[in-house]
């Protein structure tokens, strides 16, 4: 039986403006030929007392951030194009570059990130709601011979050998992601570091994500790459029967019609919504603690649901659904997405953090010289009868400067929005739509 992977990489990449001149002889450090682990004196906190009021808000927050991010994500995507993001991973590695934000740089973050907890809160919140969000692996149903459920989530620093790293924002990373930092030598040789920050993001998802950085997006201006993984692997919790998949027609955005693989699953109590002009439906995961949502418009109304898909409707229609049996029709899709999200990050106000002439991440290095020049996000997603394969990558390059009688019939014959999220806390951990299957 397939499983369900998802992989979530996020790199945040810091190094100087290519402006800035380096004297190779007098800066150079001594040449690593094999990767040095530093590890904090500190290390993750395992137990919270952070009030559950305020993980929930984080999560919130999040949300906000996903939605936000989804409204730049359709202005710069072609309507007839299907896409998929990591939200999560997105808002998770972008927190541990805020660790070191500072002045303008800090509050322009902040504003894209959505979050509203106090900055110095915020850090120990995350952990607080990636240790709910770990704990839910272990409420784990038995399933069929072969089907699974794994989930594990790791953050790591890879830091330029010699550099004056900020002792501080060092142990946030340590004390709140569990993250250590590898000394590497990006000066004398960054396709080196580049092979071995490749390596950990091949392991940490189970080589589901190969050859990540590509040459050259690290050189030797580079001064750090944060990096976090999150690898998932189950199965649903109501397999699709194989034998029952068939070929059926797809109503495109324009009329058209395709052929599509339209699996279907028969009398099923599932979660489920009737809204105005659109249906959702929730797929458990192995882990019932994790699930997939599909937000299916009528037909006709995607382009206005598209309009007003805002956090406060997405909360809504989670907290209105009521389990009711099914008799579901979705179709199996299988498609991968790349994005650069400087400018859409930048039109949510995160333009300070890219600028050479301002940004301010002294909190990093006191020498204040870094800026971020990319941030590069890329996920693949499947999904068939035994469940949801996914694996997503983001690079964030940084340089100096009721129940009825009968089964409701649920066919998902036309495009939809679909949602994988950790149900104790809203948090959503990938989205997407599917124009065409």
């Amino acid at each position: 039986m397939k499983n369900i992977i998802i992989g979530i990489i996020i790199l945040l990449v810091f190094a100087m403006p290519a402006c800035q001149q380096i004297s190779e002889e007098a800066q150079l450090t001594p040449n690593i030929e094999d990767t040095v682990f530093v590890k904090s004196g500190l290390t993750r906190e395992t137990i919270s007392t952070i009030a559950k009021d305020k993980v929930m808000q984080l999560a919130k927050d999040n949300s906000a951030f996903a939605l936000a991010f989804l409204d730049q994500l359709q202005i710069a995507s072609p309507g007839n194009e299907n896409f998929v993001f990591s939200p999560f991973s997105l808002s998770l590695a972008l927190s541990m570059t805020l660790a070191g934000a500072e002045s303008e740089t800090e509050n322009g973050m902040l504003e894209a990130l959505q979050f509203t907890l106090p900055e110095k809160e915020i850090y120990s919140t995350f952990n607080a709601l990636l240790l709910e969000i770990e704990k839910s692996q272990e409420i784990t149903k038995k399933g069929s011979e072969g089907s699974q459920f794994q989930l594990n989530i790791a953050n790591s620093i890879w830091g330029q050998s010699g550099y004056d790293f900020e002792t501080d924002f060092l142990d946030t990373l340590a004390r709140y992601y569990g993250a250590g930092l590898y000394n590497v030598n990006f000066r004398l040789n960054p396709d080196s570091a580049r092979n071995a920050i490749n390596d950990w993001v091949a392991d940490e998802t189970k080589e589901k994500i190969a050859d990540l950085i590509p040459e050259g997006a690290i050189n030797e201006l580079t001064r750090l790459v944060l990096a976090n993984a999150i690898y998932f692997k189950g199965s649903w919790l109501y397999p699709f029967e194989q034998s029952n998949t068939n070929e059926a027609p797809f109503t495109l955005l324009d009329g058209s019609t395709i052929a599509v693989d339209m699996m279907k699953l028969t009398g099923k109590s599932l979660a489920y919504y009737q809204g105005e002009n659109f249906q959702v439906v929730s797929l458990p995961y192995l882990s019932s603690d994790f699930n997939m949502v599909l937000f299916v418009p009528d037909q006709d109304t995607f382009e206005d649901f598209e309009n007003q898909f805002s956090p406060e409707r997405f909360n809504a229609v989670l907290d209105e659904m009521a389990f009711v049996t099914i008799d579901l029709s979705m179709p199996k899709f299988d498609f991968e997405s790349t994005v650069n999200a400087n400018e859409l990050l930048k039109a949510m106000g995160m333009d300070e953090a890219f600028n050479a002439d301002s940004a301010d991440f002294s909190g990093i290095s006191i020498a204040n010289e870094l800026m971020i020049t990319d941030v590069l996000h890329k996920t693949t997603i499947t999904v068939d009868e035994e469940g949801t394969e996914a694996a997503a990558a983001t690079a964030v390059i940084v340089g100096i400067r009721s129940m009825p009688s009968e089964p409701i019939s649920m066919v998902v014959d036309r495009p939809f929005y679909f949602s994988i999220t950790h149900k104790p806390t809203n948090t959503i951990l990938f989205m997407g739509r599917v124009i065409q299957p």
